[in-house]
């Protein structure tokens, strides 16, 4: 299978073809591309499904992608490399992780906010405009729409997630889980007691019922869930061992090598070098 690699931290390209089949690939980025007209088949990990205008899709490194024209279609790519995410602030990786830990990795359009559809189309539309034309703060002024079309697709991922972790629908779970997500930071929030006033549930029972209706245990949902994020600091961001260990409420280095490799077989600085050989 042909792998493509990208040799700049971004691009974009505007793709117009009626007999456009791209073969499934791999890339070493991540690509968002949007459809501004046109009919055909998007084909992602051996799935497949129509697409139209309007469509916005996100694709990883890793998924297996290619897509087969059926009528002339405009597609518009954003690609970016985990060296542009190296360079973007914490608080905005941090709205990422929406996107690296529930996106499903199948085919179909991200936007399930029907307001948010014009609102991407003419962003694309103002990233084609402001690349055409070289003015001051050219750079700034895109990197500033890529960032907000990023944004928006994390803010479309929510309101999908946790649609494969939930086995008993409840009105309840998902805020419990949402509750976690925000102050995952925040270790004391995260205590039973504190959780159980939050939701008028008692100390006991709250995580009785969050492992009947996640079939996880909570305080392993909250450390399953801690991981991942400091998998995506590892990958994505040069932040020290050290200061990520304070960032997510551990004692110290050591604390955070010592879970680390129970959970993933391997410490931090292995799987940080792994990743990172694996992606040159």
């Amino acid at each position: 299978m042909e792998i493509k690699n990208l040799y700049r931290p971004y691009e974009l390209e505007l793709l117009e073809t009626n007999q456009y089949t791209a073969k499934p690939h791999r890339n070493t980025f991540f690509e968002m591309v949007f459809t501004l007209e046109g009919k055909g088949i998007q084909i992602i990990n051996g799935h497949e499904l129509p697409y139209a205008s309007d469509k916005f899709f996100l694709i990883f490194p890793e998924d297996q992608h290619g897509f087969e024209v059926h009528e002339l279609t405009r597609f518009y790519f954003i690609r970016f490399t985990d060296s542009y995410l190296k360079t973007q602030s914490e608080k905005w990786v941090k709205k990422m992780e929406y996107i690296f830990h529930n996106h499903n990795h199948l085919p179909g359009c991200i936007l399930k906010t029907v307001t948010d559809k014009p609102l991407v189309r003419a962003m694309i539309e103002a990233l084609q405009r402001e690349t055409s034309n070289e003015f001051p703060q050219h750079n700034e002024v895109v990197e500033q729409l890529m960032n907000t079309i990023i944004t928006i697709a994390a803010r479309n991922i929510t309101l999908q997630q946790h649609a494969n972790i939930i086995k008993q629908p409840s009105t309840t779970t998902l805020p419990l889980l949402n509750y976690i997500h925000e102050y995952i930071y925040q270790p004391e929030r995260l205590k039973a007691e504190c959780m159980a006033s939050s939701f008028n549930f008692s100390p006991n029972y709250i995580s009785e019922y969050f492992k009947k209706t996640t079939g996880e245990s909570l305080q392993q949902y909250i450390t399953s869930y801690k991981l991942k994020l400091i998998e995506t600091r590892l990958q994505y961001t040069d932040k020290r061992m050290s200061e990520i260990a304070y960032e997510f409420g551990f004692t110290d280095e050591s604390h955070l090598n010592r879970i680390f490799k129970k959970y993933k077989g391997e410490n931090p600085t292995a799987f940080r070098k792994r990743y990172a050989e694996s992606n040159n």
